[in-house]
């Protein structure tokens, strides 16, 4: 009988939940993904019932259940610092009821069984826990150091660690109020961009900068004795009267991070959806470039105490992909691995993991090597949504309607020749395949692949489909074996968590996805780890002699597309040229 630990991340932002069998991973989605509202913070409800449905149990059949939480966690240091700090009601009001909801966790549990007696027991697992053991247990490092960046969680910014076979060995940790995601939050929201998970487009907002307000960034972060940082508090409001925040059912909100002390050392902030200028870029390269320093700083301390040359890296600020890029070059660590959903997703996994190894005492035998652990749906399924739109069609022969005509291909080799074609004679075309990716990224199954030799493919999906700010890069995917043909570092990176410089040689050849600095966010691709995206590739590489496709996430100003009637929606209300389900193509027929 298999031993089931469910794994949770809830009543935060990016909720989501994870299933382990016999301490092997076998499903995890975000719960977005399912009520398809962006970065949902309360209970993963549906998210439970899919992983269970996935492996054919129930709540019943679980035995532990481990949430990334811990309100117990440094439980004296949250009430010094409430007493000295007084920070505001509604701050303080926010998180209590935040708190009391994840106490209340065997309850919602036992309601969303629907009275069925339980005998699971549940685990607080303190956040960066459960972030360290969401990418070390999933590594292929029988020893590595490890290190946690975020925000906050249970009071703490970052821990760093030891990972040795089923355990881990806290090092140090920075405690509230000092915090680099805090800091890159702050920045984020003075340069104009409030929502929350904005940070990642002020990252490709910094390539078009210069770190010209590099010494006002250093006034506001310090780097200390034995990698640790600080910042400055008066540049924010988080440590005196605290930042509201909204993690109720729904996308979450957050306050004002900064302080008017910022506008006075910077200048006034931009105003949402104002004039981007070399100013706000030279802030934004500033802000990325003290992020490196203080990270670096942190990792070179961190390999320099252990002595090891791996390191296992967790947390929101470990998609930061520019900074990953370059710790080969920063660093003596020679191994780097981060997991696809390196975010608070992945504290899901992290915490299932925790409660399995470190808790339970068990072995480790689980290698997390690719991103498809989430839904999937099968042929029937697909035939089915194609059918209500085009009820016509016999799921077989092909059939015109309108400007509409929809094939099945029986041949894999023949389905991917003829979509790398359509690729390469300048189609966008929508690459729905298998299970899901975990994690933020598509990564070759919710897809949409172009051909990046064409240097105006960024600016016709931003108007046919992405409706993306025109700064931010489009990403490329790339055959693992011909990566270092293309770029500097050949280091394989399935995640796409990484920056490397594109040869010199070759910007010209794949303009679309280099970036203005002359840079690529790749995800390298293998036979094994997905054999028909690798066969797409392929056969675009032998009709254009370039191994590498443009690739952006299956969506339109939403979550990652997630059913076959959502991709084929998608597909309907923009401008897209086709879409692969499976087997099945539907394309729009444009008369020339």
């Amino acid at each position: 009988m298999r031993s089931l630990v469910l794994g949770l991340n809830a009543y935060h932002g990016d909720s989501a939940a994870a299933l382990l069998a016999d301490g092997a991973f076998t499903c995890g989605v975000e719960e977005e993904r399912l009520n398809r509202v962006k970065h949902w913070a309360g209970f993963p409800a549906a998210s439970i019932a899919h992983v269970l449905a996935d492996s054919g149990a129930t709540l019943a059949d679980v035995a532990h259940v481990g949430i990334s939480r811990d309100p117990s966690a440094h439980l004296l240091s949250k009430v010094l610092f409430t007493l000295k700090k007084r920070p505001g009601l509604d701050a303080i009001t926010s998180r209590l009821s935040n708190h009391k909801k994840v106490a209340g966790l065997e309850e919602r549990l036992a309601a969303l069984a629907g009275g069925i007696p339980l005998g699971l027991k549940v685990h607080n697992v303190e956040h960066h826990r459960a972030h360290l053991a969401s990418t070390f247990f999933c590594s292929p490092f029988e020893e590595s150091a490890c290190l946690t960046v975020d925000g906050f969680g249970d009071f703490l910014s970052s821990m760093s660690a030891v990972g040795r076979g089923n355990k881990l060995e806290i090092l140090d940790e920075v405690a509230f109020p000092h915090s680099l995601g805090v800091f890159y939050t702050a920045i984020t929201q003075y340069l104009g961009f409030p929502k929350y998970g904005d940070e990642y487009k002020v990252m490709g907002l910094a390539s078009y900068g210069k770190p010209t307000f590099l010494s006002s960034m250093r006034k506001i972060v310090r780097l200390e004795k034995d990698g640790q940082f600080s910042v400055d508090v008066d540049f924010f409001r988080h440590a005196s009267e605290g930042v509201t925040m909204a993690w109720e059912e729904g996308e979450p909100v957050l306050g004002q991070v900064f302080s008017e002390k910022l506008a006075e050392e910077l200048g006034p902030a931009r105003e949402p959806n104002g004039p981007l200028g070399e100013r706000e870029h030279d802030i934004a390269a500033s802000m990325q470039a003290m992020y490196e320093e203080a990270f670096f700083h942190r990792l070179r301390w961190i390999q320099k105490k252990t002595g090891l040359r791996k390191i296992c890296l967790a947390g929101g600020c470990a998609l930061n992909s520019v900074a990953n890029g370059r710790i080969f070059t920063n660093t003596d660590f020679q191994d780097v691995y981060i997991q696809s959903a390196a975010g608070d997703a992945g504290t899901s996994l992290g915490a299932g993991l925790y409660v399995w190894h470190q808790i339970l005492g068990n072995p480790r035998g689980f290698v997390m090597e690719h991103s498809y652990w989430g839904p999937k749906y099968d042929d029937a399924r697909i035939v089915s949504a194609v059918k209500r739109n085009l009820p016509g069609w016999d799921g077989a022969a092909t059939l015109r309607e309108g400007d509409i005509e929809v094939s099945r291909t029986a041949s894999e080799d023949a389905l991917c020749t003829d979509t790398a074609a359509a690729v390469a004679g300048g189609e966008i075309v929508g690459w729905y395949q298998g299970r899901s990716e975990w994690g933020p990224r598509a990564l070759g199954n919710r897809s949409i692949v172009v051909d990046p030799r064409r240097a105006e493919m960024k600016d016709v999906l931003n108007a046919r489909i992405k409706r993306r700010e025109p700064f931010r890069p489009f990403a490329p995917s790339i055959l693992e074996e011909r990566v270092g043909e293309y770029f500097e570092e050949s280091y394989p990176d399935p995640f796409m968590v990484k920056v490397y410089p594109v040869r010199m040689e070759k910007r010209a050849e794949i303009p679309a996805v280099t970036h203005v600095d002359g840079t690529g966010r790749l995800q390298t691709v293998s036979r094994t780890q997905n054999r028909r995206y690798h066969k797409l590739i392929s056969a675009f590489a032998e009709e254009t002699g370039v191994p590498v496709v443009l690739n952006t996430s299956f969506n339109e100003n939403e979550p990652i597309v997630n059913t076959p009637e959502e991709a084929l929606d998608c597909f309907l209300r923009t401008k897209m040229h086709r879409i692969v389900l499976g087997d099945v193509t539907v394309k729009r027929i444009e008369e020339a």
